[in-house]
Order: C-alpha cells, then sequence, then structure tokens
C-alpha cells in the first residue's frame, strides 16, 4: 500500500500587519464598451492578480462613489478605470479614496491573445498567478523630468507589493512587468513577460534532453552522437544564454534541474497585454479636485491663484453646509427626544385609568315592553290614538278584502294573512289584552 505525500515545505502563514501593507487594487470599466476592451480589461486584472477582484462583474450604472463605499471593507487602495469614447480609449489611475487620478490616452494596445500567438512556443501557467509580478520602471528618474512624472513613478510603484530581497522566495519572482518611458514621444510602454531559466553552455539538442519530460525519438538516428552534432548549431536564443547572460541560482528555482548553486540563463516570454500610454492629465482627488498638470492646458500664475481661491470658496461653503446640516439633525433628534419624554407621563396616565374597574350601568326595566303601564293609569291621548289607528287598519284591511274578492280566494287569503302580520295588529291585540287585565284587577 502506497503513502501519502510527506510535507516538506513550511508555510508561513502572514501577519495581519503584513496583509494590510499589500496593495490592491480593482480594474473596472466605465460605460458603454467594445467587446476589445472589456477582453483588455480582463487581460489587466490578469496581470494584477492575486491582489485584484479577478472575476468582478460590473454594471455600467455604477459609479465611482459605488466602489468607493466599498473600498473600505475590501481594502482598496487602487481603481484602475477604462473607457471609450469615440476619440479613442482610456485610462484613469486613481489612488482610493482621495486621489490622486493620473489620465491616460491609450494610443493602441495588444491583448493577450494576439501576444501569445506571435509566439512559436507559447508558455502559459496558472502557478505564475499566484503570485505578485515584479515592477521595473525604466527611464523614468532624472532631473530634467517634471514633478508630473515623479507623481507618476510613485503612483505606478505603489500599484504592486514591495519587495524585500532578504526574506524574498526566489521561487516567488514568476512575472515581471515593465514600464518604460519614451523621451521622443513622452509615451509609456506597458509590457507583461514570465520568467524562464535555462541551461547555459550546452547546445539544443541536449537542452531538449534536459528540459524535456519525455525523451526524444531517435529512431531516424544511428547513434547518440549524430543527434548531438546535428542540433550543434547556434540560434539567437542560444547567443543570448551565453556564459556572461548566465547567473548561479542562490536558492532552488521551479523547473527541472533548477537547483542552489547551478549556472543558468534568464529569459523574458512575453505573455501580454501590450498598451502605449500618453499621460494627459493629474487631478489632486479621486477624479477631481485641482488640475496639477495638463498636457494640452497650460494656465499661468494668476490663473491658477484665481482657480485656488475659487475652489478655496467652494470647500468653505461645502464645510459650513456640512455644519449646518449636523446641527439640524441635532436639533431634531433632541426635539424627538423631549416629544418622547412628554408623552410618557401621558401613557402612564391612560393605563392606570384603563386598570380602574368600571360600575355596570344600572338600568331599570319596564314592567312591559310596550308600555302597558302607561295604559293602566288609563290616558285619554293613547286611548284615542289607539282608536284612530285601529280605524286606520279597518279601513285599509276592508280595502284588502274588496280587492281580494274581486281577485278571487289566493288573493282573499293573502290579505287575511297580511292583516294577520301586520305590526299594527300585533299593537292593537296587546292593548286590548293590557286593558282587559286592568278591568279584572
Amino acid at each position: 500500500m502506497g503513502h501519502g505525500r510527506k510535507k516538506k515545505r513550511t508555510h508561513v502563514v502572514p501577519t495581519q500587519e503584513e496583509i494590510d501593507k499589500i496593495p490592491k487594487s480593482l480594474v473596472v470599466k466605465s460605460g458603454a464598451v467594445g467587446r476589445t476592451v472589456s477582453e483588455l480589461v480582463a487581460d489587466v486584472r490578469h496581470v494584477m492578480e492575486p491582489n485584484t477582484a479577478a472575476k468582478l462583474k460590473e454594471r455600467k450604472s455604477n459609479k465611482i462613489k459605488d466602489y468607493v463605499a466599498v473600498s473600505s471593507q475590501l481594502s482598496l487602495t487602487h481603481i484602475l478605470m477604462f473607457s471609450q469614447t469615440e476619440s479613442g480609449t482610456n485610462l484613469r489611475i486613481g489612488r482610493i479614496p482621495r486621489g490622486p487620478t493620473l489620465y491616460f490616452r491609450v494610443n493602441n494596445y495588444s491583448l493577450a491573445k494576439d501576444c501569445l500567438r506571435l509566439q512559436k512556443t507559447p508558455h502559459t501557467s496558472d502557478a505564475e498567478y499566484k503570485t505578485s509580478p515584479l515592477i521595473i520602471l525604466n527611464n523614468f528618474a532624472g532631473e530634467d523630468k517634471g514633478k508630473e512624472l515623479k507623481l507618476m513613478t510613485a503612483m505606478l510603484q505603489n500599484m504592486f507589493p514591495a519587495i524585500n530581497p532578504s526574506t524574498m522566495h526566489l521561487s516567488e519572482a514568476r512575472r515581471v512587468v515593465l514600464f518604460n518611458y519614451n523621451d521622443s514621444t513622452g509615451t509609456v510602454d506597458f509590457r507583461h513577460y514570465t520568467i524562464v531559466v535555462k541551461p547555459v553552455g550546452v547546445t539544443k539538442g541536449v537542452k531538449r534532453v534536459i528540459l524535456a519530460k519525455n525523451l526524444p525519438s531517435m529512431a531516424e538516428y544511428d547513434d547518440i552522437s549524430e543527434y548531438v552534432l546535428r542540433e550543434a548549431f547556434a540560434s539567437e536564443s542560444d547567443m543570448e544564454d551565453g556564459p556572461e547572460a548566465a547567473v548561479t541560482l542562490p536558492q532552488d528555482y521551479v523547473g527541472r534541474g533548477n537547483t542552489k548553486n547551478e549556472q543558468r540563463a534568464v529569459r523574458l516570454l512575453e505573455l501580454g497585454p501590450r498598451m502605449e500610454l500618453k499621460l494627459m492629465k493629474v487631478e489632486g482627488g479621486l477624479c477631481e479636485g485641482e488640475i496639477l498638470y495638463h498636457s494640452y492646458l497650460h494656465k499661468s500664475k494668476a490663473e491658477i491663484e484665481k482657480n485656488a481661491r475659487q475652489r478655496q470658496i467652494k470647500l468653505t461653503r461645502q464645510a459650513r453646509r456640512r455644519q449646518e446640516q449636523e446641527e439640524n439633525v441635532k436639533r431634531k433628534k433632541a426635539a424627538k427626544s423631549d416629544d418622547v419624554a412628554q408623552s410618557e407621563p401621558e401613557s402612564d396616565a391612560d393605563e392606570s385609568s384603563a386598570e380602574k374597574p368600571t360600575k355596570p350601568e344600572s338600568r331599570r326595566s319596564a314592567p312591559d315592553d310596550f308600555g302597558a303601564d302607561d295604559y293602566e293609569m288609563g290616558g285619554s291621548s293613547d286611548d284615542s290614538s289607539s282608536g284612530e289607528m285601529e280605524e286606520d287598519d279597518e279601513n285599509r284591511f276592508a280595502d284588502a278584502d274588496s280587492s281580494s274578492n274581486e281577485d278571487g280566494p289566493s288573493s282573499s287569503r293573502l290579505a287575511k294573512r297580511a292583516r294577520k302580520s301586520s305590526p299594527a295588529s300585533k299593537k292593537t291585540k296587546l292593548i286590548k289584552s293590557a286593558k282587559s287585565d286592568s278591568k279584572r284587577k
């Protein structure tokens, strides 16, 4: 029965302070963009891995304030926004949450799939994207460079985590991001490479035997020497891997045979994408605020001072308005608390009154629901009114009898039934019974 592989590596868990120091970026597209720009956004996210949201799904309606609202929960430090207009493709790189913001015009770009298609043997591996890339800034330093270039240098450098050569493992250096400043055109070239280590001092055929996992087919050769001599010619890549380009590995590196103290040649293979960027504008805030640099508009000192005064007045008004709003909120909260305090005694009084038992109302019951006691007194007005009612009822029923005789026996029966069920006849019967009882007494 086989045994499981023993764990030989020691995984050091980073502390919370180290995690907080790692910059995290967000690559999004703003507004409606084309399919190629969407693919470019996906490629740039791949470059910024693993410290970015690689599977983010944004909407066209999302704005900068939406990303700033979640930046504290996600520990975001930078945002890269791609947009497309009629004049071309633009890129904004901002520092969250207060800026500054760099505005670039993307003059031209190539996708990662286009860069890999140009290579004879493209090199891709998901393991390379588990660590952050190394950053190289070329031709950015110089006394004659402007302040905007120094700001751009600091911004690009802080987008990637810093490294400590004394504590860094060599196997963590798998990719390289290059920013090259072109003095003649004033543009910045963006490139993305992977680091490949190969042996030196051997022919191409021997390299193939050393690096390949499976031995090449030698069926067409009579002897191994034929294979070695046939592959002994030197190509351009072999010339690059000469002794002057060789380095000694201080640690074990990924790959077959790349052990410590071995002579190896370091090469860079492009992964893509490519971009040519032109700095257009620099703003002091996150997509707002003071314009620190503009490539086309140049203002005098008087105009700059005037804009500064106007901006200061605007900020003062905003601060005053914010203070007034806070005071209004405090006043409303105080008034609401006073109303609640006043309503509490009233509610207590209502509860105490509700708790007291209520006495049932005393109701005198009449000896007769129809007022038979009044008839016992023998009131004249009631007798006259009752007599009149009796006469009216008798006349009405007489009319009914006459009409029933004319209509037939069925209608006469209905008239008798109506006479018995009418409320006047019932009251007449009750009055008569009450009078008869009083006479007996």
